[in-house]
């Protein structure tokens, strides 16, 4: 399929892409650089990593989308004690009427179009892992039988960065399956007067439906078919390849302070999320502005940090900072 005979003009890709976004806007005070980055993660066919302190609105984005997609939507609260059968499902002993007995397997959670992970970061390594198949193969193993995953499949996952206690830290091949990390900030005083007023009366806002599962894939295939040109993708490489401390031209930032760079996949982000962006801003054609833009969202999860840059209180988007700045859009 091609951009001339997709069901899908770009026209149409961005009137219903802003409609999406008006209608998050609807419920979602401000955190306007989220709303877009979860936008575009969505239209991307990729996951989300929410993180941000407690009460900033992280689960009730993630429930507006599900509303405005009509999507079938599942809620994971993770705690330490949760089992990787209580995400994926399990196979149990079923008996008819007649008395006969059979194994049948009973979904989980997982099978939803739209997974919220509440505080993902709560569950043990195994509970975890049981995301990882899932998140990368849209299917769930269990009992050497697969079973396949609704499209779209999309998990949002949350955590929260100030209590560490009791907490299990992704591992880096998990935090690699997210197509973007997003930081949620500290509303200003504006909005947090915004919040007051709209969520201390009875009046409760409506998410109006603006778009369905299918209208979200013909969105991504439509974007997956725009064009890059070669420089720009071979500027998005040059940012992947300067994430890496033995890279020839890295940064002295990077050198000093990341033990490793991104992996292949953060060029896919990078490149998919230009395509969204650029057809967001009416263009069809992706330019160094779209991979500079969504170099942070991509890559700072997966640029991953030595001891020193945490005594020296370097985090990862200074460093995606310095690896903007080193390589030249050539």
């Amino acid at each position: 399929m091609t951009i001339a005979d997709a069901t899908l003009s770009p026209e149409e890709f961005r009137t219903r892409a802003h409609e999406i976004e008006d209608a998050l806007g609807a419920v979602i005070v401000g955190q306007r650089e989220v709303v877009r980055g979860v936008l575009t993660a969505v239209l991307a066919g990729g996951h989300v990593l929410l993180e941000g302190a407690p009460g900033l609105g992280k689960t009730m984005l993630v429930r507006t989308l599900g509303e405005a997609l009509q999507l079938d939507f599942s809620r994971i609260q993770f705690t330490p004690d949760l089992m990787p059968a209580d995400i994926t499902g399990t196979t149990l002993i079923v008996e008819d009427a007649a008395g006969h007995k059979t194994f049948q397997f009973q979904p989980g959670p997982i099978f939803a179009h739209l997974v919220l992970a509440d505080e993902i970061n709560r569950a043990t390594p195994k509970t975890q892992a049981a995301l990882l198949e899932s998140m990368q193969e849209h299917r769930v193993t269990v009992s050497r039988a697969s079973y396949p995953l609704p499209e779209p499949f999309l998990v949002l996952a949350t955590q929260n960065p100030i209590e560490m206690e009791g907490t299990y830290p992704l591992p880096e091949a998990q935090l690699d399956r997210f197509l973007f990390k997003l930081t949620v900030r500290y509303p200003g005083l504006d909005d947090l007067v915004d919040i007051a007023a709209r969520t201390t009366t009875n009046q409760q806002a409506v998410v109006p439906k603006v778009a369905d599962g299918e209208t979200v894939l013909r969105m991504t295939a439509l974007a997956r078919d725009l064009p890059v040109a070669t420089p720009v993708l071979r500027y998005a490489a040059h940012l992947v390849q300067n994430s890496h401390p033995d890279a020839p031209n890295s940064p002295p930032l990077v050198r000093r302070f990341v033990r490793y760079g991104s992996s292949p996949r953060g060029i896919q982000a990078l490149v998919l999320a230009s395509k969204i962006r650029a057809l967001l801003e009416g263009r069809l054609n992706v330019a160094f502005a779209d991979i500079r833009a969504a170099a942070h969202p991509s890559l700072r999860h997966r640029v991953i940090l030595n001891f020193e840059a945490d005594a020296e209180s370097v985090n990862s988007d200074q460093v995606v900072d310095a690896i903007l700045a080193a390589t030249p859009e050539v």
